[in-house]
């Protein structure tokens, strides 16, 4: 199973949408649309799992895709604590 991220999302973006988008490269298992946790307002990204091989297919068909108005940035989502580093104060 891979976590596939979805960034560049249309704002008005629904979960079933990018189901569907992404169910003609393979069985989705789930799809995550991030919301702002104090706005609930949507963030612009989502994280779509499925398996390792309709993974591959997917990220390489839908990279740079032109969907609901904009250019998907599509690629294997890094595990949780990778982006959650943060910087050194000074």
């Amino acid at each position: 199973m891979k976590s596939i991220y979805v960034g560049n999302i249309s704002f008005d973006i629904t979960s079933e949408k990018l189901r569907e988008l992404f169910a003609a490269h393979g069985e989705v298992k789930s799809v995550k649309l991030i919301n702002d946790r104090y706005t609930g307002k949507p963030r612009g990204f989502a994280f779509v799992e499925m398996d390792d091989e309709s993974a591959e297919t997917a990220i390489s068909a839908t990279d740079g895709l032109e969907f609901e108005g904009r250019n998907l940035k599509v690629n294997l989502a890094k595990p949780r604590g990778v982006w959650r580093m943060r910087r050194p104060r000074h």
